[in-house]
């Protein structure tokens, strides 16, 4: 059985927190993680005490190493250093966790923000609102197919009201793929009806020009 276990960036903390410790586990070098720091060696130490200290010893050596090595050159210095596995992952999961609230506040603000100003790239619209909130959702900050297909509609312009009150009196829920395309053929008719418009106000012109100089 094989494990990748990524380098350790800016972006990929939480699968590489989860295949660290499963790679550990399935090495079975986990020991350190799983139990606490037993007393120090002293002379009076009986035999397993000394084994057992020995044990964690040498866990804790080899999940510090393997951990290390396994943190991106661009972020090493920024992670405070521990030469025990418990307080380094601490550390880490302490640099991590503030970084992960300051980028949900940006994707909830850029999310808010999103507007659609023309009937074109209606397409593209959804998917980057789509993908806003897959992010958000890896961050633990989800929500609903319903909210999000609601507030996809809140965001694009006027031009597509018709469509909205079609959606909102439809009984059937849609699906974001099926809101895609429905928005898209609209997009397509909307563009259509765009075009004629121009077609119509250009004959009514050229009509206009050719009547003054009669």
């Amino acid at each position: 059985m094989k494990f990748d276990v990524p380098e350790l960036n800016r972006d990929n903390y939480k699968i590489w927190r989860e295949r660290i410790l499963l790679y550990l586990g399935w090495m079975d070098i986990d020991y350190a993680i799983r139990k606490d720091e037993p007393p120090a060696i002293t002379e009076n130490s009986i035999p397993d005490e000394v084994d057992i200290y020995e044990k964690w010893k040498r866990s804790n050596h080899l999940c510090v190493m393997f951990i290390k090595s396994k943190i991106s050159v661009g972020i090493r210095g920024s992670v405070e250093q521990h030469d025990n596995v418990r307080k380094l992952l601490k550390a880490i999961d302490d640099q991590f966790l503030s970084s992960d609230k300051a980028l949900v506040s940006t994707l909830i603000m850029q999310f808010s923000f999103l507007k659609l100003t023309g009937i074109r790239g209606v397409r593209e619209h959804i998917m980057r609102m789509r993908d806003i909130a897959a992010q958000l959702k890896v961050l633990e900050v989800e929500m609903s197919d319903a909210f999000l297909i609601h507030f996809i509609l809140c965001t694009i312009p006027p031009q597509y009201a018709p469509f909205k009150i079609s959606y909102n009196t439809h009984k059937d829920k849609w699906s974001i793929n099926e809101l895609m395309t429905m928005c898209v053929q609209e997009e397509g008719r909307l563009a259509m009806e765009e075009g004629e418009k121009v077609n119509l106000a250009t004959t009514i012109t050229s009509q206009k020009f050719h009547d003054l100089f009669k």
